[in-house]
């Protein structure tokens, strides 16, 4: 008798185009890329084979290694990856993820990478760590023409070369970031790591860094303390004549998840550092750096959004139980058309930041003003959504969703990073402060946003109303700032819903995020929401 008969399970999936997500299609067409659907379109087709995603399973599956000595003894300091993170990372440069927007004329160049940027990432998470800080670096060391000149070409090239050598023999560099120590973590000001000027320009870098990602890249930037101050500085990690920088990378962090990424600790040795920008400017001068990697943030929380309401359809569209299929149940298309509008949200502010990008480095500066105040703002509250979202996700596929073939364990493992990653929840609510204090105009231009589709949903606008009232008292702001930036969040993403979404996920999101009747967890939408629209949007496509 065979009792081993396997139905009802759905079946895998694979050899699906992640890029058939109409939000993404709406938003590219929406900004006048239309022509970069076919790129796109390549892009999320190849993420959603089954060779990619197998791919990303052998690379979280077998974590980097760090390798500190030779067979003989000499210091090497190399982190050993597995083949499938360098051909992920060799994908991802091929599609100009880490660097294309900087050497892209089109105006929506920074819309386009930013989008195959979030498709790509379905695949694995953690080799997005360095594509994203090399997309970062480049508006950092433009500060320096001559470093920039020396880097940013190959930054910025298709090709991926891995291995330790000195840059400028290679066709193809990577970058990533080496910032927070021990004692100060986000306070970078407290950072002890010195840097004294040499007579040819250069600074001998001493000091341990607490964490560094990504420290198998070309170049770091780090911060440390000249006699002017904290300064930043570009490191290579082997010098012009090829001889290895003394960077010392002590361990590799044992994390939570993100396997596939090498964080460390690494000491500077009198290592050598260029500088970049005037001494005691080197917040300023990462700062652009840090605004493109919480963009990312952004849109990497959103994808794991994305991945996991599609991951959930398809299993409620496949599985019955109590005599009906999952998705045709009330409360699970409760539940699943609730999580799709949270990642439909979450894809429309991030798309959205990301072509204020294009017109902030294209000289407009209300864009400039709107893209400071929204990336703080939806950086928070998105990245903070992420990992209830996901566990949201996970239960609906029952005790399938918490074995880790599912894949939806490594997703739910990843959520919580985006919202520690380039500043806590805490640091980024008070940042939103920070520029409205520094800059009033920012808020003046969120507010004027808002204000633009006014009239359109009372809901919204009883809404909007409200949050203007919670700057009333500047006394307790600092105390009520996750309040008041998750309010903040939620009105722009309500507002972007309601001028460029699909009606019934507008009506959906401001009826419960705004309305008012919004529950602690997901599947408390109100009756006569319109779910089949909703999740049709949602659906996986060939």
């Amino acid at each position: 008798m065979i009792t081993h008969e396997v139905f009802n399970q759905a079946p895998l999936l694979v050899d699906y185009n992640t890029a058939e997500y109409p939000a993404i299609r709406e938003a590219l067409i929406r900004e006048g890329a239309s022509d970069a659907l076919d790129e796109v379109d390549e892009v999320g087709i190849a993420a959603g084979t089954a060779h990619a995603l197998d791919l990303g399973d052998l690379a979280e599956e077998h974590p980097p290694v760090l390798k500190t000595h030779d067979r003989y003894g000499n210091r090497v300091d190399e982190v050993v990856y597995d083949p499938a993170y360098h051909e992920l990372m060799r994908t991802a440069v091929g599609f100009g993820l880490h660097g294309a927007p900087w050497r892209d004329p089109r105006p929506n160049a920074h819309l386009i990478r930013a989008a195959k940027f979030s498709l790509w990432q379905a695949v694995d998470a953690g080799h997005g760590c360095p594509i994203s800080m090399t997309y970062a670096a480049v508006p950092a060391l433009r500060v320096d023409p001559e470093q920039a000149a020396l880097y940013e070409p190959l930054l910025t090239t298709d090709v991926y070369e891995p291995g330790l050598r000195a840059p400028g023999t290679k066709a193809g560099l990577i970058a990533g970031m080496s910032m927070t120590e021990k004692q100060g973590g986000s306070d970078v000001r407290a950072n002890t790591t010195t840097a004294t000027a040499q007579s040819d320009g250069s600074y001998r870098i001493v000091g341990h860094k607490w964490f560094t990602s990504a420290p198998m890249s070309d170049i770091l930037l780090t911060l440390a303390q000249a006699p002017g101050g904290l300064t930043c500085f570009v490191l290579p990690r082997v010098l012009p004549d090829g001889t290895l920088n003394p960077i010392k990378i002590q361990r590799l962090k044992d994390k939570l998840g993100n396997h596939s990424n090498a964080s460390s600790e690494v000491e500077y040795e009198n290592a050598l550092g260029w500088r970049l920008g005037d001494e005691g400017r080197g917040v300023p001068t990462i700062i652009e750096m840090v605004n493109n990697t919480r963009l990312d943030c952004t849109l990497g929380t959103a994808t794991l959004m994305r991945q996991s309401v599609q991951q959930a359809i398809h299993h409620v569209a496949h599985r019955a139980a109590f005599g009906a299929t999952l998705i045709d149940q009330p409360l699970m298309r409760n539940v699943v058309a609730d999580l799709a509008v949270e990642a439909e949200a979450s894809t429309t502010v991030a798309l959205w930041l990301a072509a204020l990008t294009d017109r902030a480095h294209a000289g407009d500066e209300h864009a400039a003003l709107l893209r400071r105040i929204g990336l703080a703002v939806s950086k928070y509250y998105v990245c903070k959504r992420g990992p209830v979202h996901v566990a949201e996700a996970l239960e609906c596929l029952g005790g399938n969703g918490y074995v880790e073939e599912s894949r939806m364990p490594r997703l739910f493992r990843e959520s919580p990073l985006a919202s520690i990653w380039e500043g806590t929840g805490n640091v980024a609510a008070l940042d939103t402060l920070r520029a409205v204090a520094k800059q009033p105009e920012t808020l003046n231009a969120l507010f004027d946003e808002l204000d633009s589709v006014a009239g359109a949903d009372a809901r919204l606008d009883r809404f909007v109303a409200q949050v203007k009232t919670q700057f009333a008292n500047p006394e307790t702001l600092e105390f009520r700032a996750r309040t008041v930036v998750g309010d903040l969040a939620l009105a722009l993403q309500g507002a972007l819903l309601v001028r460029f979404g699909h009606p019934a996920v507008a009506d959906a999101f401001t009826g419960s995020r705004l309305g008012g009747e919004w529950g602690t967890v997901f599947g408390t939408l109100t009756p006569g929401i319109d779910t089949a629209a909703i999740i049709e949007r949602s659906v996986p496509k060939a």
